[in-house]
């Protein structure tokens, strides 16, 4: 079964809730090191060197989605990737030193969100334009897995610090990857700290972990065979999840073994934002070349969701199955807007030579 996955929050979700109650939606081997990859000066902090390598890029096995080819050659250059995803400490680390708040901590601005609506949507009740965003909700049972609302929940004060809302709160989480943070927030910390967002290219090929060829992190053997590998959903989504891997929301970084560049949950816990702009037809423009250093489209284009302009997002999470998105494959491709995340959405950073 191949589902369309939206992955949302902020004012984003707002406008898929509404479009729902008005239509029917429901690697390769390990590269050498020549001259030019000697790193000089410092490792920094937190991070390990990507050398340079090239790499067939995207997937067509049988999980694959359109969007994932087709398979072409990319050249990427070495950079620096932080090992983990970016802490709950690391992020109250930015927020102390800036003031900065975050998409999810304010309030939506109806003029804004209305011009990426259809000509004609109502404002909704004021209730729904509190600061808010979605956070995952069990179900009691089977639903059908087109139907995001089944297990989404608009949550008043679901932001980074307290993650399910209200009353919930990160302490004793500080080693987990920090959550409900949009592409802004992640573009903006990326700045504070001298880094970037990794572009899609770049992330795919860190994932990788010098392997060829292989659907995951760990080479070809299912997540569910064997020892436990990422923090994803084990069971039946998204009501019956057995918790193999002990954790039924995020996992603290490094609780899983490493890939071969030492980088950890580039499978599985949360998503990770990427620098590029989601088009749907991207791969096609370069079948038959080998695109050196690629930094996405131009522009974005969904043709399921034409109105929103939306941002890559790699890795998977805690919430991915095989019945559903099978996100922790390496060439596995989602994408949100700009202004959204969620309970499952967070990032990690790049830095250049």
């Amino acid at each position: 079964m191949r589902i369309t996955y939206l992955n949302m929050k902020s004012k984003t979700a707002l406008i898929f809730i509404f479009y729902l109650m008005t239509t029917h939606i429901g690697c390769d081997s390990q590269p050498k090191k020549t001259k030019k990859e000697v790193v000089y000066g410092e490792q920094p902090s937190g991070m390990g060197w990507i050398p340079s390598g090239t790499f067939m890029m995207g997937s067509d096995g049988p999980q694959a989605r359109p969007d994932e080819g087709p398979v072409h050659n990319v050249k990427v250059e070495g950079f620096w990737i932080d090992q983990t995803e970016v802490t709950n400490a690391q992020f109250a680390d930015f927020v102390a030193a800036t003031g900065y708040v975050t998409t999810a901590e304010k309030p939506i601005d109806w003029e804004e969100m209305k011009e990426q609506l259809p000509q004609g949507t109502h404002k909704p009740h004021d209730s729904l334009l509190q600061a808010s965003s979605l956070i995952f909700k069990p179900t009691n049972g089977p639903v059908n897995l087109n139907n995001f609302a089944a297990w989404w929940e608009w949550k008043p004060e679901a932001n980074w610090r307290q993650p399910k809302g209200k009353g919930s709160s990160i302490d004793g989480k500080e080693d987990h990857p920090v959550v409900h943070v949009s592409w802004d927030d992640a573009n903006a910390y990326a700045q504070w700290a001298g880094k970037r967002l990794p572009t899609e290219a770049e992330w795919e090929w860190a994932a990788r972990g010098g392997l060829k060829d292989k659907i995951y992190p760990w080479g070809d053997e299912g997540i569910e065979v064997g020892a436990v590998k990422a923090n994803s959903w084990e069971g039946t989504f998204p009501y019956d999840n057995i918790n193999k891997d002990l954790f039924f929301y995020s996992a603290p970084v490094k609780s899983f073994e490493a890939n071969g560049y030492g980088l950890y949950d580039m499978a599985g816990n949360v998503w990770e934002w990427c620098s590029d702009w989601y088009h749907y037809d991207y791969y096609k423009t370069l079948e038959g070349k080998t695109a050196n250093n690629p930094r996405g489209p131009a522009e974005s284009f969904d043709p399921y969701n034409p109105y929103i302009a939306q941002r890559i997002i790699r890795g998977g999470s805690f919430l991915c199955n095989d019945t559903y998105c099978s996100g922790y494959r390496v060439a596995s491709k989602m994408k949100s807007s700009p202004d959204t995340g969620s309970q499952h959405t967070g990032f990690r950073c790049v830095k250049d030579l």
